[in-house]
């Protein structure tokens, strides 16, 4: 089976909600070779929820692309790599609403996804959504605008810049063992903060009671993207981790 190294689609609509983890906590949901990054005193996890349309391999008209939600939970983490330490984030699991990513994801594409239900409810500003995929669930109501506060970022363009400074996700792909290496990256960057009216997720409530705490979220909206097969690129360039 060949393999697709870019994957094109534009961003509709993408939220990402942090949480603050306790550090101990946060080091025993990582593979060996990963340790958490420390930010503020804490690690810094959560969940990023992306709505994509035209989804196609680069060489494909966006005409022709496909649809899909898609949820993923990560976690900022730092490795030892070749030329000193990498930082990134580390995605636990992946979800999506469509089949071409949970049948072709970690094959022709690197990057694992579980089959998921969506539901949204978009208005104006304001997204809710739901995600239920077996044990795993997410509901959340977020509303772009009004006062941004967080416990580790003094100002929206701080998260921004945290964001924004890589473009490498690691997973594990279907033997459990291999680290697939996904690059994302835009010709266009925009990020707006937002409120959370609620937010429940059966993956951060599981955790030891406190050792979780919401810290913020910004969203990003109508933006192209690249996703990148970053194997292919690492004797080509090194690589910062992006925070997908």
């Amino acid at each position: 089976m060949s393999i697709i190294r870019d994957v094109r689609a534009q961003l509709r609509r993408r939220l990402l909600i942090s949480y603050r983890v306790d550090p101990v906590v946060a080091a025993t949901l990582l593979p060996d070779g990963f340790r958490p990054q420390i930010v503020g005193g804490s690690a810094l996890a959560g969940v990023c929820v992306l709505g994509l349309e035209s989804i196609r391999p680069s060489w494909v008209d966006r005409r022709w692309g496909l649809r899909s939600e898609n949820a993923a939970h990560r976690i900022a983490v730092e490795r030892d790599g070749p030329e000193g330490v990498e930082q990134g984030v580390f995605i636990f699991e992946r979800h999506s609403s469509a089949w071409h990513p949970v049948l072709f994801g970690g094959r022709m594409f690197p990057g694992v996804h579980r089959r998921a239900r969506f539901r949204i409810r978009e208005s104006g500003d304001r997204y809710a959504l739901t995600m239920q995929a077996g044990a795993h669930s997410l509901d959340t109501d977020v509303e772009v605008g009004g006062e941004w506060t967080s416990g580790v970022f003094a100002s929206v363009d701080e998260a921004s810049d945290f964001y924004r400074a890589g473009r490498v996700g690691w997973s594990l792909g279907h033997d459990g063992r291999t680290v697939e290496p996904v690059a994302l990256s835009t010709d266009e960057w925009k990020v707006e903060g937002a409120q959370l009216h609620h937010l429940r997720s059966s993956f951060f409530d599981a955790l030891p009671e406190g050792s979780s705490i919401f810290d913020s979220v910004v969203v990003m909206r109508d933006l192209p993207l690249v996703l990148t097969d970053a194997r292919g690129l690492a004797d080509a360039e090194r690589l910062s981790p992006a925070r997908t």
